[in-house]
C-alpha cells in the first residue's frame, strides 16, 4: 500500500502550477483580511477625532469585526463543506468587498460598527473556506505544511504593509480611504476564484444547528460586552452581571447541547486530541497578545509620542518584518520537524517582549523599543504555521472546513479578548487621571498579560507536542473516522493524516 504521506498526487489532481495558484488565491483573501485589522489599528487616533469617540468606542471598532468573525466562522466552515467550498468563498468575497466601501462612506460610529459587522459576515466565508481548499488542494502533509507556511507569511505581509500603507493613507487622504484598499484585491481575487478554483464539499453534508449557533453569538457577544463596558459601567452593576450571567448561561448551553447532536455546530470530541485542544487555546492567547500589542502600540505611539499614522507605522515595521521573515520558515520547520520547536521559539519570544516592556520600560528608550517589536515579531511569525497545521492533522478530510474554522475561530476569538481586556484595563488604570500622564502605568499591567498569553503559548507547546499528546491525536483520529472512509491512497484520512508533518515527531 503506498504511504499517503509521499504518494504522488493521482490523475486528478491539480498540477503543482494550478495549486500554487490556487495557494495564491486563498492568500489574497488572507490579505485583504488581515490588512484590514493592521491599518485600521493605526487610524483608530483619526477615526477617535473625527467621531470624537471614546476608547471603547476605539475597542468596538475593531471588536465588532472580530466578535461577528468568531461567532460565524465555524458556521461558514461547514456551510462550505456542505454546499460548495468555492460558491461560499466567492459570496464571501462579494460581501466583504462591498462593506468594505460602505465602511469608507460611514457618517458616524455607530455606522462604521454596524458596516464592519456586515464586513466581518463576508469576512467569516474568507479565511476557513480559503484553508479548506488548501487542506484539499495540497494532500501531501509536507507540502501542506509549506503552502501553511506561504499562509503565515501573508499575515506578516499584512502587518509590513498595514501600517505603511494606513499610515500613507491616513496622512495624505484621510482615514476613510483605508477601506478602499480592499476593493482592487477582493475584485482580483473574485475573478481569479470564478477561473481557477475548482469546487470542492465533504463527502457527506453536516446538517445547520441553529441553536449552537445562537449559543455561540450569545457566548461571545455577551463575553465582549462585559469585558468592554465594565469599567465604565460598574463591574458590579446589574448591566454587567446580567451580561455576564448570560454568557455562562450560552457556555454551558454548548457543553450540554452540543454532544446530544450528532452534528454539532462544535464537535466537542475534537477536543479530545491535546495537540487539537491546545492548538485552539495557543491560538486564543497568541492573537490576543498581538491585538494587545497592537492596540496598545498604535494608542502609545499617537497619543503619548505624539506620532502621525505615518510615524506610528514605520515605528512597527520591525515587528511585521520579523513576521514575515519567521512564518515561512516556521511552516518549513513544520513540515520537517513538526510543530513542536516553532512553538517553544514562539512562546519564549512573545513572553520575552511582554517582559521588556513590563519589567524593563522598553517604550521609554527607542532602542528598547524597537527590540521589544522584533522579538515580538519574531515570536508571532513562528507561532501561526503550527497552529493550523496542528488544527487540521489528524482530522477526517471530509471535516476539513469545521476543523479549520475552530482555528480561525480562536484566532478570532483570541483577538476580540485582547482588545477587550487590554482596552478594558488601560481605561481602569487612566481613569480619574490625565490620559498621556497615566498611560505608562495603566499600561504596565496590560504588558504583563501579554507577557503571560507569551507563557501560555511556551507551556502549552510543549505540554501538546509529545509523545502522550501524539496519542490523543491517534485515538481522537480513530474515533472520528466512518468505517470505510478512505482517503486516495486507500488509508483512513485520518490515519494518513496523523502521519503528518515530520512523520509524527
Amino acid at each position: 500500500m503506498p504511504d499517503a504521506m509521499t504518494s504522488p498526487p493521482g490523475p486528478s489532481a491539480p498540477s503543482h502550477r494550478r495549486r500554487l495558484l490556487v495557494l495564491a488565491i486563498c492568500c489574497m483573501s488572507l490579505l485583504i483580511v488581515s490588512l484590514d485589522t493592521t491599518v485600521l489599528n493605526v487610524a483608530l487616533p483619526s477615526m477617535a477625532r473625527d467621531f470624537d469617540a471614546t476608547l471603547p468606542g476605539m475597542q468596538w471598532a475593531i471588536d465588532a469585526y472580530t466578535l461577528v468573525l468568531a461567532s460565524l466562522l465555524m458556521l461558514a466552515g461547514s456551510t462550505a463543506d456542505r454546499v460548495g467550498r468555492r460558491r461560499v468563498f466567492m459570496i464571501g468575497l462579494t460581501v466583504f468587498t462591498a462593506a468594505s466601501v460602505a465602511c469608507s462612506l460611514a457618517p458616524n460610529l455607530e455606522a462604521l460598527v454596524a458596516f464592519r459587522m456586515v464586513q466581518a459576515v463576508g469576512g467569516s466565508m474568507l479565511n476557513p473556506v480559503a484553508m479548506s481548499i488548501i487542506t484539499n488542494t495540497f494532500t501531501d502533509p509536507r507540502e501542506r505544511a509549506r503552502a501553511i507556511g506561504v499562509w503565515g507569511g501573508v499575515v506578516g505581509l499584512s502587518m509590513a504593509a498595514g501600517p505603511l500603507v494606513g499610515g500613507v493613507l491616513v496622512d495624505s487622504v484621510g482615514w476613510r480611504s483605508i477601506f478602499w484598499v480592499n476593493l482592487p484585491v477582493g475584485l482580483a481575487a473574485l475573478a481569479l476564484t470564478w477561473r481557477f478554483v475548482p469546487e470542492s464539499r465533504a463527502p457527506k453534508a453536516r446538517r445547520p444547528d441553529p441553536v449552537g449557533q445562537l449559543l455561540m453569538i450569545a457566548l461571545l457577544g455577551s463575553l465582549t460586552y462585559a469585558i468592554i463596558e465594565g469599567p465604565h459601567a460598574g463591574w458590579g452593576s446589574a448591566e454587567i452581571v446580567v451580561f455576564g450571567v448570560v454568557a455562562l448561561a450560552a457556555l454551558v448551553g454548548l457543553l450540554v447541547y452540543e454532544p446530544r447532536r450528532a452534528e454539532p455546530l462544535i464537535d466537542l470530541r475534537f477536543f479530545r486530541s491535546a495537540p487539537f485542544s491546545g492548538a485552539t487555546v495557543v491560538a486564543i492567547s497568541a492573537f490576543a497578545a498581538l491585538a494587545g500589542f497592537l492596540f496598545l502600540s498604535t494608542l502609545y505611539l499617537q497619543d503619548v509620542r505624539g506620532l502621525d499614522a505615518l510615524h506610528a507605522g514605520l515605528w512597527m515595521l520591525p515587528m511585521a518584518v520579523m513576521t514575515l521573515v519567521c512564518a515561512p520558515l516556521s511552516g518549513r520547520l513544520v513540515g520537517s520537524r513538526g510543530p513542536r520547536i516553532p512553538l517553544l521559539v514562539a512562546g519564549v519570544a512573545m513572553t520575552a517582549s511582554g517582559v521588556l516592556f513590563a519589567a524593563f520600560d522598553a517604550q521609554t528608550s527607542n532602542g528598547t523599543l524597537v527590540l521589544g517589536y522584533v522579538v515580538f515579531g519574531l515570536g508571532f511569525g513562528f507561532v501561526n504555521a503550527p497552529i493550523t497545521n496542528t488544527a487540521v492533522s489528524g482530522m477526517p478530510r471530509a471535516q476539513a472546513g469545521v476543523a479549520a474554522a475552530v482555528a480561525s475561530t480562536s484566532r478570532q476569538i483570541g483577538s476580540t479578548l485582547g482588545v477587550a481586556v487590554i482596552g478594558a484595563v488601560l481605561a481602569s488604570g487612566v481613569a480619574g487621571s490625565s490620559y498621556a500622564t497615566a498611560f505608562d502605568g495603566a499600561a504596565r499591567s496590560c504588558w504583563w498579560i501579554i507577557a503571560g498569553c507569551g507563557l501560555a503559548v511556551l507551556l502549552l507547546g510543549a505540554l501538546t507536542s509529545g509523545r502522550w499528546a501524539r496519542e490523543t491525536a491517534r485515538r481522537t483520529a480513530e474515533r472520528l473516522t466512518p468505517p470505510g472512509d478512505a482517503d486516495p491512497a486507500g488509508q483512513p484520512a485520518a490515519v494518513a493524516e496523523r502521519q503528518g508533518p515530520g512523520g509524527g515527531r
